[in-house]
């Protein structure tokens, strides 16, 4: 008896961390509490970079000469699991001073480019782009803001981007919005590769939306698009569901960067977890990462109160034939 009692208290301290995952990080430098949102994820100078939106200073911590707004931290790793926060990029630019988030990452012909967005302006917010040479300091791109929607089907603002090399071209998927403001929807741009992806490069590839909520799970919102390209189809992951609907994340194919057929319906690829669990208001906004060995890792945001903290962490990606599977819990 005393065994099968010590299996059992065994079994049950299992199955109450079994939510935990292998990674789960925050930064807590500016509110004293977790909360990193917004991943991207490079290898680049024999080290993992990790790109993260993090908030703007809490009064009653802040340093006398803290910047204005939110801005985008830059975390370091080298196992992918223990990171360590080597520096931040803060509003630089007259646009950019209410803040900056969402920087996501990608490196072409030997210098990293990062494509984000400002943050604070509501429907004036806009997509702008920086470079690197070393992952760390980013000269901005002086047309700054490269790319807001025209046009009466959307309200103007654009959030949320994420970047592919695609036949000869660079696209850029973003989330915007309805003419109220009430329902978020992804949109697609696009500029020559061989262009320097300032403000007179892009040019929008539809009049109208590529992907917009539909299904009951994604509410009204579909936003935070990552984009993985697999022979010839790009794989579009993204966050349904506005923040702590709760959002997941479902994924999305197409053959031509425009039309989009979803691969999960019913349920998402991943879903928030049970109450109690450590991401039970959210797991959303993904941030797909292809190792150097080929492992897929999907990363994204989690939380387990409304939105009070915020965590990042990951779960391992494969395949079953076309259609993408989480390989861990």
């Amino acid at each position: 008896m005393k065994k099968l009692g010590l299996a059992m208290l065994c079994l049950s301290a299992a199955l109450c961390t079994a939510a935990e995952p292998v990674m789960k990080y925050g930064d807590t430098d500016r509110l004293g509490r977790p909360f990193a949102k917004d991943p991207s994820v490079i290898k680049f100078g024999g080290r993992y970079l990790m790109y993260f939106s993090t908030a703007a200073f809490d009064k009653k911590i802040a340093p006398k000469d803290a910047p204005r707004g939110w801005a985008i931290g830059i975390a370091e790793s080298r196992d992918l699991v223990n990171w360590k926060k080597v520096g931040e990029i803060l509003p630089e630019q007259a646009c950019e001073q209410n803040g900056i988030v969402n920087g996501r990452i990608i490196l072409l012909d030997g210098k990293l480019h990062l494509f984000y967005n400002t943050y604070g302006n509501g429907a004036k917010d806009a997509l702008c782009h920086a470079t690197s040479a070393d992952g760390l300091r980013f000269v901005r791109d002086p047309s700054n803001p490269v790319w807001h929607p025209t046009g009466a089907w959307n309200n103007g603002r654009a959030i949320d981007v994420d970047v592919v090399e695609w036949n000869g071209k660079l696209i850029q998927y973003y989330a915007t919005r309805d003419p109220a403001g009430k329902i978020q929807m992804l949109h697609a741009i696009a500029a020559d590769r061989k262009s320097d992806f300032g403000r007179a490069s892009w040019q929008s590839l539809c009049d109208g939306p590529v992907l917009k909520p539909e299904l009951p799970w994604e509410t009204k919102c579909i936003e935070a698009p990552s984009v993985l390209k697999r022979g010839d189809t790009l794989y579009l992951f993204y966050g349904g569901g506005y923040n702590n609907d709760p959002q997941q994340i479902g994924c999305a194919t197409s053959k031509d960067g425009i039309h989009f057929q979803r691969v999960f319906v019913e349920q998402p690829l991943l879903a928030n977890g049970k109450p109690g669990e450590w991401n039970a208001s959210e797991s959303g906004h993904p941030g797909v990462f292809e190792d150097d060995d080929g492992q897929l890792y999907l990363f994204y945001q989690a939380n387990n109160d409304h939105g009070r903290t915020w965590y990042l962490s990951w779960v391992k990606l494969g395949w079953d034939g076309n259609k993408p599977k989480l390989l861990t819990p």
